[in-house]
C-alpha cells in the first residue's frame, strides 16, 4: 500500500498537509467542548450562577461545533482530491502497463483478471483513502488527546475506560484473523467471475447453438455462488460489529456514572459532590471520544485488508517486466522488405517443449512467402515471432537487414502490417477503424483509405448509408465475417508497410474474393513482401516461395509444382482439398 502512495504528486501532499491540520483543529474544537460543558455545569450547580456566563460558554460551544463541521467538510474535500487523484494517475499507469504487455504477460494475468484490477482493485485503495484517510489521522489524534485529559482525573472511571478499549481491541483481533484471509479470496473469487460472465457474453451464438444455456448458468450460478459464500462470511461476521461497539458505547457512560454515584454518595461535602458531578459528566464526554477513537479504528481495520489485497495486485501488475522491450535501435536499414529466420527456435514461457525448431528460410523483397501445414504445427506462432509477439527462443529472426530484437517496436510495427487470425475491429466508423494508429508518429492519410478499401475489396463500404463514415460496433458485430476480414486487411494495408503478415486472415473469404484480393495486392502494391499462413490450397498455390511445416519443423520449401513432387506432407494436404485435376486448372 505504501509503495503506491509514492504515485502522489507534490499537490496531493499539500492537501494532505492541509487535510491533517484541519484535522487536528478538529480534534482540537471537539475537546473543547466538553471543557465547556463542564464550566456550565459548575455554573448551572452554583448558587452564584450568571446567565450570561451561561450563554456565554454555551456560545463558545456552539462556534466550536460549526467549526469542527466546517473543517470535517473541508478535510472531507481534501481526502476525495487526494484518492481521486491517485485513482486516475494509477489506472492510467496500469493501462499503459498492459498495453506494452506482450502476449506472455497477457495470459499470465488473465484477461478477466486485469480487467479487475484496473476497475474493482484500484476503487478498493480510492475508497480507503477517501474514508481511511481521515479516520486514520484523527482516530490516534483524539485518542491520545483525549486519555491525557481524562487519565489522571479519577482511577476508577479510566479503569472503565480501559476495559472498554480493551473489548474493542479483542474484536479488532479476532477480525483480522477470521476475515482477512476471507478478503484475499475475494478478489480471486471476483476474477472469476469476470472471466466467466466474459466467456458467456463473447461466446453467446455458439451457446445457443449447442444449446448450453443452462451449462453456462450452471457455470456461472457456481462462480456467483462461491463469491456470495465469501461475502456472506464477512458480512455476517461483520453483522457482530455494530451490536459490540453500541453495547460498549452505552455500557461505557453507564459504568462511568454509576461509579460516579457511588462516589458521590460516600462524599458528605456539597461542594465535593459538585466537584464529582462535574467532572463526571466531562470525564463521559471525553471518554467516548476514546472509544469512538478506536471504533474509528475498528472501520480502518475493516476497510484496510481488503485495500491491501487490491494494492498488492494492482503492485504485481506494475511491477511486471514486459518480456519485450524496445531495442537500442538501428541506422536505417538497407534491405527494405526482406525477412530472414535464421535457425531459430521457440518455446512459450514456461513450456518444457520447444514449438519450434531450427527454422531457416529467406524472404526477399515483393515476395510471397506462404506457410502451411497441419493444426498445430507451428504456422501462427512462426509469423507472430516477426512483429514479436513474442521473441524467438533461439536463433534470429532478422527484418531488413536488422534482429528484430534491436528495433525499437514503434519502429518495427511501421515496417510490419499485422492482419491476425481473428479480425478485431472498434466501436467508432469505417474510416476510423482503416485508419487506426499512427506511422511514423503520423496519421494515415485520407487518401490511403480509398487505397486500401479498394485493394482489400472491400467495395461493399459504398453501399452503406454512410460509406465510410458507417458505423461500426464494439468488435464489428454488425459486419459480417468476411467483410470484417476485408475491413481488417484494409487498416493493415492502409499503413503500406513493407511488409503484410496475414495469419490465415483470407479463410471467411469465398475464393473469388480470396483470388481478387492477392492479385490487387500483387499490382497495387508492388514490392510488398508478403507472409501467408493459409490452410487452403488454393490461396497458397501461386506463391513465390511455400514452406510446409510439421511438428515445428520445415518438412518442404518451394513452388507448389516442386512441392507436390518432392513433399509427401503437402501432397497430401493438396489431395484432401483438392483432385489432381482440380490443382492442375486451379
Amino acid at each position: 500500500m505504501l509503495k503506491l502512495l509514492k504515485n502522489l504528486q507534490k499537490r496531493d501532499l499539500l492537501f494532505l498537509i492541509i487535510s491533517t491540520g484541519f484535522i487536528v483543529l478538529q480534534v482540537w474544537l471537539e475537546l473543547k467542548i466538553p471543557e465547556y460543558m463542564q464550566t456550565i455545569v459548575s455554573l448551572i450547580i452554583s448558587v452564584e450562577n450568571s446567565m450570561n456566563e451561561i450563554l456565554h460558554n454555551g456560545g463558545l460551544m456552539l462556534v466550536c461545533a460549526v467549526a469542527s463541521a466546517i473543517s470535517s467538510v473541508i478535510v472531507g474535500f481534501f481526502s476525495a482530491r487526494i484518492a481521486t487523484n491517485l485513482a486516475r494517475r494509477l489506472r492510467g499507469k496500469v493501462f499503459n502497463k498492459v498495453i506494452d504487455f506482450s502476449s506472455a504477460e497477457v495470459k499470465h494475468f488473465s484477461t478477466a483478471s486485469l480487467i479487475t484490477r484496473t476497475t474493482n482493485d484500484i476503487t478498493q485503495v480510492q475508497n480507503i483513502l477517501a474514508i481511511g484517510l481521515q479516520l486514520l489521522i484523527k482516530a490516534p489524534v483524539m485518542a491520545i488527546w483525549a486519555l491525557c485529559k481524562i487519565v489522571s482525573t479519577n482511577w476508577q472511571w479510566t479503569t472503565a475506560t480501559a476495559v472498554s478499549v480493551g473489548i474493542i481491541f479483542v474484536f479488532i483481533v479476532v477480525i483480522i484473523i477470521a476475515v482477512l484471509p476471507k478478503f484475499k479470496k475475494v478478489q480471486t473469487l471476483t476474477d472469476n467471475l469476470n472471466r466467466v460472465t466474459r466467456e458467456e457474453l463473447t461466446g453467446t451464438r455458439v451457446v445457443r447453438a449447442f444449446n448450453a444455456e443452462q451449462y453456462q448458468a450452471d457455470k456461472f450460478e457456481k462462480a456467483n455462488d462461491d463469491i456470495t459464500k465469501t461475502h456472506l462470511f464477512t458480512v455476517n461476521f461483520m453483522s457482530f460489529l455494530e451490536p459490540v461497539m453500541m453495547l460498549v458505547m452505552s455500557g461505557l457512560p453507564l459504568a462511568i456514572y454509576l461509579i460516579g454515584a457511588w462516589l458521590i454518595h460516600g462524599e458528605a461535602n456539597i461542594f465535593t459532590q459538585t466537584e464529582i458531578f462535574s467532572q463526571m459528566t466531562t470525564f463521559s464526554t471525553y471518554a467516548i471520544q476514546v472509544v469512538m477513537s478506536f471504533v474509528m479504528l475498528v472501520m480502518i481495520f475493516i476497510m484496510l485488508p481488503r485495500a491491501q489485497v487490491s494494492a498488492k495486485r494492482i503492485l504485481e501488475v506494475l511491477e511486471t517486466k514486459s518480456t519485450i522491450v524496445d531495442g537500442k535501435g538501428s541506422d536505417t536499414p538497407i534491405k527494405k522488405g526482406e525477412v530472414q529466420f535464421v535457425n531459430v527456435g521457440f518455446k512459450y514461457p514456461d513450456a518444457e517443449e520447444y514449438v519450434l525448431h531450427d527454422i531457416s528460410f529467406k524472404a526477399e523483397r515483393g515476395q510471397t512467402v506462404a506457410f502451411i501445414g497441419s493444426t498445430g504445427s507451428g504456422k501462427s506462432t512462426l509469423i507472430n515471432l516477426v512483429p514479436r509477439l513474442y521473441d524467438a527462443t533461439e536463433g534470429q529472426v532478422i527484418v531488413d537487414g536488422v534482429n528484430v530484437k534491436d528495433y525499437k517496436i514503434s519502429d518495427l510495427n511501421n515496417i510490419v502490417g499485422y492482419i491476425a487470425q481473428k479480425p478485431i475491429l472498434f466501436s467508432g466508423t469505417v474510416n476510423s477503424n482503416v485508419k487506426f494508429g499512427e506511422v511514423d508518429g503520423k496519421k494515415v492519410p485520407d487518401e490511403n483509405v480509398d487505397y486500401a478499401l479498394d485493394i482489400s475489396q472491400s467495395k461493399f463500404v459504398y453501399e452503406l448509408e454512410n460509406q465510410k463514415d458507417a458505423r461500426i460496433d464494439q468488435g464489428g458485430k454488425n459486419v459480417s465475417g468476411g467483410q470484417k476480414q476485408r475491413l481488417a486487411i484494409a487498416r493493415a494495408l492502409a499503413r503500406k508497410p513493407e511488409i503484410l503478415i496475414f495469419d490465415d486472415s483470407f479463410s471467411a473469404l469465398d475464393y473469388k474474393t480470396d483470388k481478387l484480393l492477392r492479385e490487387a495486392i500483387k499490382e497495387k502494391a508492388e514490392g510488398t513482401t508478403c507472409l501467408i499462413v493459409a490452410q487452403r490450397i488454393g490461396t497458397i498455390k501461386n506463391a513465390d516461395k511455400i514452406i510446409v511445416l510439421d511438428s515445428g519443423k520445415i518438412v518442404g520449401e518451394g513452388t507448389h509444382d516442386e512441392l507436390m513432387e518432392s513433399c509427401e506432407v503437402y501432397k497430401e494436404i493438396a489431395l484432401s482439398q483438392l483432385s489432381k485435376e482440380e490443382l492442375e486448372n486451379a
